[in-house]
């Protein structure tokens, strides 16, 4: 008799989902009430609520529930965006987090496209739904799960075919949220209606007044209700209305607004003095190339640096970037480029000292590639932030680089106003050519129509909502304004007002691009 000898079995390990039966779900908020409890979230907070919307007219109208929660990604776009490693993955597919490293740079909270992740108020540290991991650790399973009476929440290993979930996924029809993001979520719902799966088609209340309380939507100060506001669109029927909802806060504010301002004068302004140096438009002796531009360019970006560690929830923690960075996500990629940037600048200004000229026009090869570097790496930041279907724009690099030039021949002109003629005739082109490029690409990406309804509201809130008057002023004051100094005063004088012009008006236009990103509800 002939032994054959059997390859030993693979088991993989196990990848824990949860199928939610909207069905049989009652809206009792059962598994909110004990969410709280067990994890011990504050009030103000959520990491799981029943959405409620009424479809229909009366009499028959129906009330829809919809289990809101983290979507335990099998491809995670807050685990990829976070710089630290705070938010990570386990091996059984749990997105998981690290209150203890978390620096509160919410970019994971920008990068989810359900906004499940929130910053507690009480330790300032981001935070979700972990499948109460543990609870799973031990063997038990989450509170929502025990304390649901209706079953509405089951969860199990997809891996094995005998669990009651991987045969509700094999078996019976079931949607996730927006799979259009390739996020692969591991909640699936069973028997929801569209009304509640997606966030714009359920109309909001006039007035705030939902089913139990009246709930502010002041996009001003940093609050999204969900659902499309009445009027704004024909893509939701009045026939769906929200009942019960959770308004969510704006992740970046007025702080990262001011950021991109700053970083766009700080790389321009070497960008631009270093192309004139080249160029042989500007002697790499004259005092704007050997100390205002370098001094200027640090100045900025050490301010743009306060403001990135102002905006964490836990700046003192700010160090842990270089310390265990996540090389994945762009904010920490963003930080060393600032890093090396800014020490192409210390350089400069030591060669500046000891009369090293020749070393400093071999800089300005360096600082070339360093300035747009670190213009343009927002984009990136930006594209990650997968929610915002506003920045995910393939020509946003090079428009943010193109503000930087802007930025930087304005201060670069304002400070230079009065030096040579080719120097001043190169800063009044570049101001009048960068803003008419900036007018059309925004008229362009605005103009065309948008590829989601998500980018359209976003769009419409820019143009027409709360964010309108900074928009057109910055289009106004700084795209069409200095174009029409340059062309009626093509001298020192017309150079001085066109660079403060078009400074201020980068400034507004950041803002409002910035905050409309935010603007439109996800969950």
């Amino acid at each position: 008799m002939q032994l054959i000898e059997l390859e030993p079995q693979f088991n993989p390990p196990p990848q824990w989902i949860k199928v939610l039966d909207q069905s049989r779900c009652i809206g009792c908020h059962a598994c909110t009430v004990a969410c709280k409890s067990e994890n011990e979230v504050p009030l103000g907070v959520t990491r799981t609520y029943v959405k409620q919307v009424e479809t229909g007219v009366f009499p028959d109208t129906r009330r829809h529930f919809q289990i809101t929660r983290c979507n335990q990604c099998a491809n995670p776009p807050c685990v990829t965006a976070c710089p630290v490693t705070a938010m990570y993955q386990r091996e059984d597919g749990i997105v998981d987090f690290d209150k203890d490293v978390c620096i509160g740079c919410k970019a994971c909270i920008a990068a989810c496209p359900y906004d499940a992740i929130f910053i507690n108020p009480a330790d300032n540290s981001a935070e979700k739904c972990n499948f109460c991991a543990h609870k799973l650790d031990v063997g038990l399973e989450p509170a929502c799960v025990t304390v649901c009476p209706a079953e509405a929440i089951l969860i199990g290993d997809l891996n094995d075919p005998t669990t009651k979930v991987a045969q509700y996924v094999g078996r019976e029809s079931v949607n996730v949220r927006r799979p259009e993001k390739n996020t692969r979520p591991k909640m699936y719902y069973v028997g929801i209606d569209q009304a509640t799966l997606d966030p714009l088609a359920a109309q909001t209340p006039e007035g705030g007044l939902f089913q139990w309380s009246e709930q502010s939507n002041d996009l001003e100060t940093g609050k999204v209700a969900s659902g499309m506001p009445a009027g704004w669109t024909k893509n939701n029927s009045a026939a769906s209305l929200l009942a019960y909802d959770v308004n969510h806060k704006r992740p970046w504010d007025y702080r990262v607004s001011l950021y991109t301002w700053t970083k766009s004068v700080a790389s321009g302004a070497m960008f631009f003095i270093s192309l004139m140096v080249l160029l042989g438009t500007l002697p790499i002796e004259s005092i704007l190339a050997q100390w205002v531009a370098p001094l200027v360019a640090g100045f900025f970006l050490a301010a743009t640096g306060g403001l990135l560690i102002w905006d964490l929830k836990h700046p003192a923690r700010f160090y842990l970037i270089f310390t265990r960075p996540q090389w994945k996500s762009w904010l920490t990629r963003g930080a060393f480029i600032i890093a090396a940037y800014g020490a192409l600048l210390l350089l400069w200004l030591l060669a500046s000292l000891a009369g090293g000229y020749g070393f400093q026009k071999f800089l300005s090869w360096l600082i070339l590639p360093a300035s747009l570097m670190t213009s343009v790496y927002t984009a990136f930041l930006f594209a990650q932030s997968k929610a915002r279907d506003l920045w995910q724009n393939p020509l946003l690099p090079f428009h943010l680089g193109l503000q930087a030039l802007l930025a930087g021949a304005s201060i670069m002109g304002l400070l230079g106003a009065f030096a040579n003629p080719s120097y001043q005739a190169a800063s009044l082109w570049t101001i009048a050519i960068s803003a008419l490029i900036h007018l059309l690409i925004t008229w362009g990406e605005l103009a065309l129509p948008h590829v989601t309804a998500h980018a359209s509201l976003a769009a419409k809130h820019l143009t027409q909502g709360v964010f309108r008057k900074f928009f057109w002023a910055g289009m106004l004051i700084g795209g069409v304004l200095p174009v029409l100094l340059i062309i009626l005063f093509s001298n020192p004088f017309g150079l001085i007002l066109a660079s403060i012009a078009s400074l201020f008006g980068l400034l507004a236009f950041e803002h409002a691009y910035v905050q409309a990103g935010q603007s439109v509800p996800l969950a």
